[in-house]
């Protein structure tokens, strides 16, 4: 067991989470929830550049104007892939900065997912054709039982724009208006939504993660078209290789210079895949948890983590740590809220503070950890992100961008209603069948989707 921790540890310190202070001990490992040291092993994980630009970007109203510059400034390509990819006034400000730079000669190509947004594929079909954008969907809904075919349950949910291999912008808003929700309509209140625009070393991987995706949609879209050409091809072993490597996603190589060595901004981009990086989104979360010695804030408007996240969580607490956790007040889809509710006496009785932001809907995918780490992408803590869907952050070591969340975070918390125990127990009636019927669910769900292992 000596042996197993200090290997965990060790992976820990290779992910650039964060370490105690001088003056504080070493937090604990408790004997609870090691369940998750194998994967130390096995799976990929952080790695990070330094000398990078990080600016935080809270929703679209600051992020598409930035978008929308280096768009118009593009002299190259522009590689963009998004869950949704809407029709409103916001969103199509961007389609026509990705019109007009294909019109000045520049390579533009977009990959939006088929369920997501499957009510708009026709149009932006329509639009980006007639300007020579080029777009491909990332496994398409035609009709019912397209949800019959394996995989279907795992989606693109990356948001992911890079102009010109210079500046990228990765986080959890998509294409669309801030107060406007795809089956609650149009909202006095924007949401809650958080990205990042980022430059220097850190851009490299996220657009090779953008071309790889955009590869991904293409083949499935023309599988059967691009396996005649391959087969006519003069040299289909040599043109078999160059598809392989247009698929794989970002090479994971490990660090020349320790962290502590790396200038600031140190940065780096995480991905969760159904291939090698199933759960380093995962990793990165759980171990800068088990690192943290004074605060945890943590936003997610879709709770519902496995046994190693929430162990991690309560240990943290227990251990003397302030832990927040920001989630739905203003639900969208009840079964997500009341999944997350299940959770609530467990995590508020080891002393976890439970927020529910109530002024408008919640989407943020956001985390700090005392004063330096932080994180900022499109994974929720539930079993669709952290084991099924293609998911992007971006993992930042740095003070002055750790404080600027936590001014987010502070801010939010002030809006929200606490939850307090007694207003838990009120809530789950039912309790233990509520939560046994949600785990079936999950199970289930999981289970049809082709993940497989205990979660």
């Amino acid at each position: 067991m000596r042996r197993r921790t200090r290997d965990r540890l060790n992976l820990d310190e290779q992910q650039g989470v964060p370490e105690p202070s001088g003056d504080s001990p070493a937090p604990p490992q408790a004997a609870e929830g090691v369940s998750l040291d194998p994967l130390a092993r096995v799976v990929p994980r952080a790695m990070f550049t330094g000398g990078n630009d990080v600016r935080l970007k809270r929703g679209g109203d600051e992020l598409f104007p930035a978008m929308l510059e280096a768009i118009e400034a593009a002299r190259h390509e522009i590689w963009l892939a998004t869950y949704i990819f809407n029709d409103d006034p916001a969103a199509m400000r961007i389609a026509k900065a990705l019109c007009d730079a294909a019109a000045r000669g520049v390579q533009v190509k977009v990959v939006a997912d088929g369920f997501g947004s499957r009510t708009k594929i026709a149009g932006l079909r329509e639009l980006f054709r007639a300007t020579n954008v080029g777009i491909s969907v990332f496994r398409p809904i035609h009709r019912w039982w397209n949800w019959l075919q394996p995989g279907q349950l795992r989606r693109l949910h990356q948001k992911l724009c890079v102009v010109d291999g210079e500046v990228a912008f990765v986080g959890g808003i998509n294409i669309i208006d801030d107060k406007l929700d795809q089956n609650h309509g149009w909202s006095e209140e924007p949401r809650l939504d958080f990205a990042v625009q980022v430059r220097g070393p850190v851009v490299k991987p996220i657009e090779q993660a953008c071309k790889a995706v955009w590869t991904r949609a293409q083949l499935g879209e023309d599988f059967k078209e691009e396996m005649m050409a391959l087969a006519r091809a003069a040299e289909p072993v040599a043109r078999a290789k160059r598809l392989l490597k247009r698929l794989r996603m970002p090479t994971l190589k490990a660090a020349k210079t320790k962290l502590t060595d790396l200038a600031p901004v140190r940065a780096a981009f995480v991905l969760r895949d159904n291939l090698r990086r199933r759960r380093t989104i995962e990793r990165s979360y759980i171990a800068a948890i088990r690192k943290a010695t004074t605060r945890i804030d943590l936003a997610s408007p879709y709770f519902y983590p496995g046994g190693g996240f929430r162990t991690a969580l309560r240990q943290a607490a227990r251990r003397g740590v302030q832990v927040r956790l920001l989630l739905q007040g203003k639900l969208d889809y009840r079964i997500a809220g009341l999944a997350a509710r299940t959770l609530y006496n467990e995590l508020l009785a080891a002393g976890v503070h439970i927020y529910e932001y109530t002024p408008a809907f919640l989407h943020a995918k956001v985390a700090l950890t005392d004063h330096e780490w932080a994180t900022v992408g499109s994974s929720n803590i539930d079993p669709l992100s952290l084991l099924l869907n293609l998911e992007a952050n971006i993992v930042v070591r740095d003070p002055q961008f750790n404080a600027q969340l936590r001014e987010e975070f502070d801010r939010a918390f002030a809006a929200s209603m606490e939850v307090v125990p007694a207003q838990a127990k009120r809530r789950l009636v039912e309790g233990a069948l509520t939560r046994g019927f949600i785990a079936w669910i999950a199970h289930v769900y999981l289970r049809i989707a082709g993940a497989t292992g205990k979660y």
